[in-house]
């Protein structure tokens, strides 16, 4: 038991490791909270601070999920009982994007998650993730929309699960993964409706 909350609180503590704020703060002195979409993620830094800079809060925000799944969950596993290794990772997954999102550090006011998501995805199913993101670049590629792909990719997950008859602990991460990316996404999906949600252009047509 000890050692499960000692897994509980690493992987909540490594998820609410503030990315997109130390980014804000180190290179152009600001809160990212209080800019552009408000958003501590990847999106708003490319928007407020800079392609760089974004690209290193996406990877950061990314090996946060894949270092808990694959690092943490396996050195503590063995001093573990009652509790198979599949759902232990799972659970420590749910739990560092919950740090991301909800992170100690900054208030408990973070960013969605869909990087550390992807991370997490990442690690415990590359299946998964793969349909996933090629839902994210395929609606991306036609809206431009970074909200409306990460909610797409989102619902892909528990389909893609379901399809390929995973474990049902999978199938109930996924669905509530699933389910507060779409909470998440209320406030953009509200603009997406009014048509007043900000496009994102990574490369621009000369």
């Amino acid at each position: 038991m000890i050692a499960i909350i000692i897994a509980f609180i690493l992987a909540y503590l490594v998820g609410s490791f503030p990315t997109s704020f130390i980014m804000g703060k180190a290179l152009k002195g600001i809160d990212i909270r209080q800019v552009g979409s408000g958003n501590a993620g990847a999106t708003n830094v490319l928007r407020t601070v800079g392609k760089i800079p974004a690209v290193v809060t996406l990877i950061v925000d990314i090996l946060k999920g894949s270092l808990v799944v694959f690092v943490i969950a396996n050195l503590l596993y063995p001093h573990t009982q009652n509790i198979a290794l599949g759902p232990f990772r799972a659970l420590l997954g749910f739990i560092v994007i919950c740090g991301h999102i909800w992170p100690v550090f900054l208030g408990f006011r973070g960013g969605k998650g869909v990087a550390t998501t992807i991370g997490v995805v990442a690690a415990l199913e590359p299946t998964v993730l793969l349909w996933g993101l090629l839902v994210w670049v395929a609606v991306f590629s036609m809206t431009n929309y970074v909200s409306l792909s990460s909610i797409a990719m989102g619902v892909t997950f528990p389909i893609v699960s379901l399809i390929f008859h995973q474990p049902v602990y999978n199938l109930i991460f996924f669905v509530t993964l699933c389910a507060i990316n779409t909470y998440k996404h209320k406030g953009n999906i509200d603009r997406l409706i009014m048509g007043v949600e900000s496009k994102t252009v990574i490369f621009k047509r000369s």
